[in-house]
């Protein structure tokens, strides 16, 4: 323990001088709470109906969690607190989860009472001790090589026990003989590191009375206590250094020679001790009072500081602990009663919910539900495809494309690549993002603004659309062939077109189809949060009351949801068939006489017209009207007159067969970029008109069509069953909150009573 001075492990101060180990408490503490006991039996209490029975776990309880190797005297530690010896049979394996050890000093009991909590009722059952300590070794042995987090709960009432709650934590295990072991050995230390990790838990970590820089233990603690705020420190088995321990390096070892931060809560002290096997020689606590003694005595033999003398023994270490549990539970109480409320306003919520579901989902109108609440939904998609803010789930382009892309593996009735010069989806994903630079590319967007990047998507994808293969001789002559009638080039350019240029659009028009499916298909979950989080917002008023209330019961009832979607997503397929049977019913139209389908539209040369200078009032609006309509007439012929053109260029002759193939060829190119640009301008106004618009206009129709087979009626048989169940709990969870609340107000009140009675 001698030597000189080192670097702190621990962040030390090394000027002689650490925490006073006695914790501030709340002005009139005592008299402001009542009795230590009865707070700890209430907070304990409490902690027992909600945050184990009601299974929350997030509950501002605090609690003391003890940790450290094995052998380093924590289960002795335990019995000078609870005043007596006892020994839990754990196996050879050690313990392997957490004991919750609540110790509740009686003064008036003749001998200790022990007590087990059963973990199906919830309820404290008394046992001799005999019968504890192998009740709690069953519960370790039915692990076998594994550990749980779920403790157990021992209550022991003595006169001689400190009232104090404890969590005992498996230790620490630095060696291990073979791999299994080693697996148990880093089990026990992630459960224990679970327990350090929660910012509620004082740490008591037990070290032996050596060189503080080799406390493992209490490094451990540092890494997620770095200033030491919730760690105490106990240096155990003192007597071992009385020998070492001089007037001039006394201080300094209770200091920890610089090794420890001044600002550490440590204690140093002796428990009681004797040779296994053998019996103590005095009764616990007589062999306790007398270790405490000692201690004392040796540091004062030793010229110890009065002001280190509050660190050393067991009683101070007891009186420390009793102070610091009744501040941290007097500070607890506010916390908790708030946390008790929350729970109480959220079960009341719930609770409402799950009885208007078992309303809702009566025999005799659960149809009737389930329609209502698919024509909600059918009116909330439109809100959605008008674009709403906040809402959820939300993806941006590349994310889009890559599920796309995964959900339609399997499918190959369409391209999913726009070109085979595209290696992969990796390289269309960059080459929208690095070349065309959509604008939205990685906006993570849902509802219609997805859908307008779509259709830039898809106009993109459409464009990429070419004439396979190359016109040759043969295929020119085998067109033309002979007729009764005059068989002229513009019939051949027509059989070509439909022959080579028709399919390469009709695959890419159902890749199209398949996309805006998709797209609706994922936009339920939006539409049903959209919904479900207008509750208590200010953009409630501008929506149905019921969107909120349909949402919770589609969402609470998995028939209803399946019943909602599958309706939902048969729309969905139904609109992708009309949609491509139009869209291939316009292509083959535009085909079959593609002259047509390219006339300019009227008035489109209006601008470029002298007459559009002339003010309108310099005529009557008939006259005006009579001199408008010849020239937008004459301005529908002007893709027409260009291609009669380049018709009457073909030459006739055999002998020029080969001129009249080329520009036969140069002419289905030329009338096919014609169509495919018209096509891929006009995408979204398709889309809007054989897509998008059917769907929102006859959704609420479908949704209000619903019927129930015998299977969803047993269904919801079933799910009233589970309702009714869920119902019960509830309202017995609210009675326990309701309990709760109930007893710390009146633990408040009682404690006021007190005050005024002791004021002068």
């Amino acid at each position: 323990p001698g030597g000189g001075r080192k670097v702190s492990r621990f962040g030390g101060g090394g000027n002689g001088q650490f925490a006073v180990c006695r914790p501030p408490l709340p002005a009139c503490a005592m008299s402001s709470v009542g009795s230590k006991t009865e707070l700890l039996n209430l907070l304990g209490d409490v902690k027992a109906r909600v945050q184990d029975k009601l299974g929350i776990v997030d509950f501002p309880m605090p609690q003391f969690i003890l940790i450290g190797k094995q052998s380093v005297g924590k289960s002795r530690l335990i019995e000078a607190l609870a005043g007596e010896t006892f020994n839990f049979i754990s196996g050879t394996l050690g313990s392997r989860r957490p004991t919750v050890l609540e110790f509740r000093h009686v003064s008036t009991a003749d001998a200790s009472r022990w007590f087990v909590r059963n973990a199906e009722t919830n309820q404290w059952e008394s046992f001799p001790v005999a019968q504890v300590m192998q009740l709690v070794g069953q519960r370790h042995e039915e692990l076998g090589e594994n550990v749980s987090s779920e403790p157990i709960y021992v209550r022991i009432e003595s006169a001689g026990c400190v009232d104090m709650q404890i969590v005992d934590l498996p230790g620490f295990r630095d060696f291990a003989l073979d791999a299994t072991k080693q697996q148990l050995a880093q089990k026990i230390e992630d459960l224990d590191l679970s327990f350090m990790r929660d910012k509620r838990n004082v740490m008591l970590c037990v070290e032996q009375a050596a060189d503080a820089a080799t406390m493992s233990s209490l490094q451990k603690c540092r890494e997620y206590d770095p200033k030491f705020e919730r760690t105490i420190l106990i240096r155990n088995k003192l007597d071992k250094y009385y020998n070492d321990l001089t007037q001039e390096n006394v201080a300094k070892w209770v200091d920890g020679h610089g090794d420890l931060p001044g600002h550490l809560v440590r204690f140093a002290l002796t428990l009681p001790f004797w040779r296994e096997g053998d019996q103590p020689p005095k009764p616990f606590r007589e062999l306790t009072e007398d270790m405490n003694n000692e201690d004392l005595r040796q540091m004062q033999q030793r010229g110890l500081n009065p002001r280190y003398m509050d660190s050393i023994g067991f009683k101070n270490f007891s009186a420390f602990m009793e102070r610091k549990i009744e501040s941290m539970f007097v500070e607890a109480i506010g916390p908790v009663l708030d946390n008790l409320k929350k729970l109480k306003s959220t079960n009341e919520k719930e609770t409402k919910a799950l009885k208007t579901e078992w309303t809702e989902t009566d025999p005799h109108r659960i149809l009737t539900t389930t329609r209502d609440c698919g024509v909600s939904f059918a009116a909330a998609l439109t809100h959605v495809m008008e674009g709403v803010l906040d809402s959820k789930p939300v993806m941006n382009l590349e994310e889009e494309l890559k599920a796309f892309h995964k959900s339609h593996e399997a499918n190959n009735t369409f391209s999913k690549l726009p070109s085979q010069d595209f290696a992969g989806l990796g390289d269309y994903i960059e080459y929208l993002r690095d070349e065309v630079k959509l604008a939205t590319f990685d906006v993570e967007v849902n509802g219609g603004a997805q859908f307008r990047r779509l259709m830039s998507e898809v106009e993109i994808f459409l464009r990429f659309s070419e004439i396979a293969v190359e016109t040759k001789k043969r295929d020119v002559i085998q067109a033309r062939g002979v007729s009764m009638g005059s068989l002229t080039w513009r019939d051949v350019v027509v059989k070509l077109l439909a022959n080579e240029a028709h399919l390469p659009l009709q695959r890419r028009v159902q890749y199209v189809g398949e996309r805006i499916r998709w797209f609706f298909e994922n936009q339920k979950e939006a539409v049903l949060e959209f919904m479900a989080n207008l509750e208590g917002t200010p953009s409630a008023n501008l929506y149905s009351p019921m969107y909120p209330k349909h949402a919770k019961i589609i969402k609470a009832n998995e028939i209803t949801k399946m019943l909602l979607f599958d309706t939902y997503d048969k729309a969905c397929k139904r609109q992708l068939q009309q949609f491509v049977e139009l869209f291939e019913n316009m292509l083959t139209s535009t085909f079959s006489n593609p002259w047509v389908f390219l006339k300019g539209a009227s008035g489109a040369d209006m601008e470029e017209d002298p007459m559009a200078d002339i003010p309108r009032d310099g005529m009557s609006p008939a006259d005006w009207t009579k001199t408008r309509i010849p020239k937008e007439i004459q301005s529908r012929s002007g893709t027409e007159t260009v291609l009669a053109q380049w018709l009457n260029e073909i030459p006739t002759e055999a002998s020029q067969i080969d001129e009249a193939v080329d520009k036969v060829q140069m002419l289905v190119l030329k009338t096919y970029s014609f169509i495919r640009s018209q096509v891929c301008d006009q995408v979204e106004l398709f889309s809007e008109s054989f897509f998008k618009l059917p769907m929102l206009r006859r959704l609420e129709k479908d949704m209000s069509m619903i019927e129930l087979s015998k299977e969803d009626e047993a269904n919801y048989e079933a799910r009233r069953s589970l309702l009714e169940e869920d119902i019960k709990g509830k309202e017995s969870a609210f009675k326990e909150i309701d309990g709760c609340i109930q007893r710390i107000q009146d633990f408040k009140i009682k404690c006021e009573a007190r005050n005024r009675c002791r004021a002068p």
